[in-house]
């Protein structure tokens, strides 16, 4: 019953979020959403973004929330996805993390830099390929030389794995250009 009611809070947070990143911005007021997903996209596609000194990070609407509100630890430690909790929370590089444990947010806090998304989970095949930043399916997810990776869909996932080492060495020469510009 407890994670039942976990999970209604945690849709309930998202889906307020989502709701307040639709209504029309004030003077005044915080960047909206969509504010943010046309400053943070090359071509419109990709997600909202929330900024700091290293880069965008692909977020969810006005709740800045990284990796849809997926722990990223667990990607690690447990090899699947796993949703974290809204009440467990950490902040990092512009961007809301959740998790599923107390434990895992520690794991997090101790080195975040080994646990957030390569390219700050945008479309790792779209930051090295097209040099564009592009949203991503979780399920694309996958950890390699201990890195989280993600991409757009399955299809861009066989691409990407395809050629892992040219479009990460690809991606590695853009994401400064790209953090740069969409960054500030």
């Amino acid at each position: 019953m407890k994670n039942l009611l976990r999970s209604f809070a945690a849709f309930a947070l998202l889906s307020v979020a989502a709701f307040a990143a639709e209504m029309p911005k004030h003077a005044g007021d915080k960047m909206s959403a969509a504010d943010k997903t046309d400053a943070c996209s090359t071509d419109g596609a990709a997600s909202a973004c929330g900024a700091d000194a290293t880069g965008p990070v692909n977020v969810s609407g006005a709740s800045n929330t990284a990796v849809s509100g997926y722990d990223v630890v667990a990607f690690f430690t447990d090899s699947k996805a796993v949703n974290g909790s809204p009440f467990i929370t950490a902040d990092h590089g512009g961007a809301t993390y959740f998790f599923a444990s107390e434990e895992h947010k520690a794991i997090f806090a101790a080195n975040p830099e080994k646990y957030v998304p390569q390219f700050g989970g945008f479309c790792a095949f779209g930051v090295g390929a097209v040099n564009k930043l592009l949203p991503v399916d979780i399920s694309t997810w996958q950890v390699r030389d201990g890195k989280l990776y993600l991409n757009l869909n399955q299809t861009i996932l066989q691409k990407f794995n395809a050629d892992f080492a040219g479009l990460t060495a690809k991606a590695d020469q853009n994401w400064p250009a790209l953090a740069e510009k969409f960054g500030k």
